[in-house]
């Protein structure tokens, strides 16, 4: 019986010819990855282990992101606490202020994440780097803790969905349109448990910027993780960004798939999630009434990257946000930052009437730097549109692409990129 990427990966890393869906393994871990709201919870389980340090400085990542800058006394004690384990631990992936990034952003750009990895996080998107052929998937703080102590973990294998990608997206279509329709379409729990395996001719029109918001949100489709096949698009962002040698694996001819799924991406549009839940689609030009806003969040681990930036900037040039609106934008790494910066893309979004914030998670947990009112409404280009996920349980988020954002941000209300 064949095996899929995600299971020839996890047998590698037990050390076993073959794996099958079901079975339980123990994995070999390439990178553990924590931030600050789950890793004191893990470094204080670790203390109660009574273990002498971890098992690899090099392949442990600690990046505080949530509430970084720290917003309270409470955040503070909690990177304090990870600091200390840091350099307790000479752990040489610690990202302080000014070097940090939204985690998810961050370990591509540093090159820590490559094909045929196996990582684990204990943030629920870490399953974001699939789009570089690894297998990586979120944790509890337990397990986390085991694994920087072993350098192990448990797994059961999971068994996968067969996404074929056909044609090229249409202009304004990008990869949180992709995901947005795939959950909308199977549902939140529609790949529950399973691996979310991308194919088809479509990818070769996929940059890796859209590759990493779909593989970000498999996890909102219940996925165990999403996973790319590593072409020649992925390996040359790999040798961009890492001195490590891929290992690239493909799912055999013969592989057992639950379901196959075509998607033909030239049908697709703009799409968005109304609350409460990331299935709750509608495509842009389903959407009959008026949907008016206070607020619009560009930014987060699904799209703070370069490509997001670009397009809303693209937009947002020369245009005026709509009275009333507060558009916060948010470049995923201190890099990005740079970038957007010389390519004059903060000066268009603040002279669009905008603010730029630095690097952070911030409003997409309703954490701060964009927290929601009562009955406010935002469109945004995070991951959740949960009740109460960025602020009071009676504001609504509508979950969108850069594009379908910006134009909302000038139109003030939820708009197509057609449309301004």
């Amino acid at each position: 019986m064949g095996m899929t990427m995600t299971q020839k990966i996890l047998a590698a890393h037990a050390g076993l010819d073959s794996v099958v869906a079901g079975q339980l393994i123990m994995a070999d871990l390439d990178l553990v990855l924590g931030n600050d709201i789950t890793s004191p919870v893990a470094i204080h389980e670790m203390d109660k282990m009574n273990v002498e340090g971890v098992f690899n400085k090099d392949k442990i990542a600690l990046v505080p992101d949530h509430f970084v800058p720290n917003k309270d006394i409470k955040s503070a004690e909690h990177c304090k606490c990870v600091r200390e384990f840091a350099r307790k631990n000479e752990i040489t992936n610690y990202f302080e202020v000014g070097q940090m990034g939204i985690e998810h952003a961050l370990l591509p750009e540093r090159g820590l994440t490559v094909a045929g990895d196996v990582i684990i996080g204990a943030d629920s998107h870490t399953c974001t780097y699939g789009a570089v052929g690894a297998f990586s998937t979120g944790v509890g703080s337990t397990d986390m803790a085991a694994g920087m102590a072993t350098g192990k973990a448990w797994f059961k294998v999971p068994s996968a969905i067969k996404f074929v990608l056909k044609n090229k997206p249409a202009k304004w279509v990008s990869g949180k349109d992709i995901i947005l329709h795939i959950i909308g379409m199977i549902g939140v729990d529609g790949a529950l448990y399973k691996s979310m395996e991308f194919t088809g001719d479509g990818i070769k029109y996929l940059s890796m910027d859209d590759r990493f918001t779909i593989a970000n949100m498999a996890i909102e489709a219940g996925g165990k993780n999403g996973i790319f096949p590593v072409d020649d698009i992925c390996l040359e962002y790999i040798k961009d960004h890492s001195d490590r040698k891929p290992v690239v694996y493909s799912a055999d001819e013969d592989a057992e798939y639950d379901s196959v799924i075509e998607i033909d991406l030239s049908t697709l549009e703009p799409t968005v999630a109304f609350p409460h839940l990331p299935e709750n689609t509608k495509t842009i030009s389903e959407i009959k009434e008026d949907v008016f806003i206070d607020q619009v969040v560009i930014g987060s681990c699904t799209n703070g990257r370069m490509d997001d930036l670009r397009v809303a900037a693209g937009i947002l040039k020369g245009k005026k946000v709509a009275d009333g609106i507060r558009l916060i934008v948010i470049p995923g790494t201190q890099k990005i930052y740079l970038e957007a910066m010389e390519e004059g893309l903060l000066r268009t979004f603040i002279e669009a009437g905008g603010v730029v914030s630095t690097p952070t998670c911030g409003p997409c947990l309703g954490g701060y730097m964009g927290v929601l009112a009562e009955n406010e409404k935002c469109v945004s280009t995070t991951n959740r549109n949960f009740i109460g996920r960025m602020g009071h349980i009676s504001s609504e988020i509508y979950l969108a692409s850069p594009a379908v954002a910006a134009a909302s941000a000038i139109k003030g209300k939820i708009a197509s990129p057609e449309e301004v």
